[in-house]
């Protein structure tokens, strides 16, 4: 049987169930759906109007975008493994949902193997907090452990790269995955990377919408998310770049909120109270949107203060639909962890980049607006109106 070890918080479970409802009530809701839809046609007859057809087409439109950002029809590709059985250790930045959707990801791979005769045993562990000492103990520790391969989120490249270049030279097989590399170009002998490989590009793309919305001029606050994690900082930089080339756009604060929607609720209380002037908050992680739009609602100034950030927390999304936050980068986790999956096999069988898998596995991110808020929260969540 497919072993497995997870550790975190009741609402990991909670999360990847919400995930997995929706595959199963998108199936049935499509059965019935036909199934209704043949016996009215059979009953009545009904003539469909111009407008409704087009509200329909407008729908499908959405449906179809919303469920390119996040791919949950994944099939392994035609690798075939050399081995019956392997054994994988995965640490990540932090206990969170972003990570529970790559867990998800991981999961259907081994299950799929599992399907071909190939038993994946895997290891997905981080702490409560980030901390880049913690990782580098849980590293030191698996090593210990005759782990096929060791994978890692890199909670500080300048931190956590001297561990991983000392394990690979002690030949152990290192990957990194996720949301942050420690890349080659760092210096760091990590053997392969699955994960965003555009974080300054989102950044910058998130920084974009947000100052068209504003119409190139006004103030805004950033946070960041975790000092030292690369995927924050580079989306951070990528923020800062964009702002630099508007003359009448100005960056009044930037804070860190250690990925906790607590700090990043307080930060922008603060950002509220210093700056009457405020005009929008560019958000680089998960958690802090949330954080974000808790207190700008909390302040009464909805529609006053323009939110922009990362990814698919459902709380976020409904902030979303219900025009609080303006626009959300959505990264495809379930993607980033099936692919991790078929990574690490293949670099258990000795397989170099080039040879059967890139040295990047590059993920998309989908920005999603207003519109696309409802679908997106019944792909992800099961949420109807």
């Amino acid at each position: 049987m497919l072993k497995k070890k997870l550790e975190g918080k009741m609402s990991q479970k909670k999360q990847r169930g919400r995930i997995r409802i929706v595959i199963v009530m998108a199936v049935c809701g499509l059965l019935v759906g036909l199934a209704g839809c043949r016996q009215k046609r059979e009953e009545e007859e009904p003539a469909v109007s111009d407008q409704e057809a087009m509200l329909k087409e407008q729908e499908d439109i959405l449906r179809e975008e919303t469920t390119k950002a996040v791919n949950f029809e994944r099939k392994l590709d035609e690798y075939q493994p050399l081995k019956t059985e392997y054994n994988f250790y995965f640490t990540y930045k932090t206990v969170h949902p972003w990570w529970d959707a790559v867990a998800l990801g991981i999961e259907d791979a081994a299950k799929q193997y599992e399907e071909m005769g190939v038993m994946i045993n895997y290891e997905y562990l981080a702490p409560n907090y980030v901390s880049a000492q913690d990782q580098i103990q849980r590293l030191s520790e698996a090593s210990l452990r005759n782990f096929d391969v060791l994978g890692v989120d890199v909670a500080d490249v300048e931190l956590v790269t001297p561990v991983i270049n000392r394990l690979v030279e002690n030949g152990e097989k290192v990957m990194t995955f996720s949301s942050s590399d420690a890349s080659k170009e760092e210096g760091c002998n990590r053997i392969a990377y699955v994960g965003n490989t555009h974080n300054y590009e989102d950044g910058a793309a998130l920084t974009e919408t947000i100052c068209e919305k504003l119409g190139y001029q006004g103030k805004i606050a950033v946070l960041v998310g975790t000092r030292g994690a690369p995927c924050h900082e580079d989306r951070a930089l990528g923020v800062q770049d964009v702002i630099a080339k508007y003359p009448d756009m100005e960056i009044v604060e930037i804070a860190y909120d250690e990925d906790s929607v607590d700090k990043a609720y307080d930060f922008t209380r603060s950002f509220l109270a210093r700056h009457s002037d405020l005009s929008g908050i560019v958000c680089c992680n998960m958690s802090n949107p949330v954080g974000a739009a808790r207190a700008v609602v909390e302040a009464g100034r909805k529609g006053e203060i323009v939110i922009v950030g990362m990814d698919h927390d459902q709380e976020a999304l409904q902030y979303l639909k219900d025009g609080v936050i303006y626009a959300l980068g959505v990264q495809d986790c379930y993607s980033i962890g099936f692919d991790t999956l078929q990574v690490a096999v293949k670099i258990a069988d000795g397989h170099l980049p080039g040879e059967a898998y890139p040295e990047k596995t590059e993920e998309i991110t989908t920005i999603i607006l207003q519109e696309e808020a409802s679908t997106m929260l019944r792909l992800l969540y099961g949420e109807y109106d």
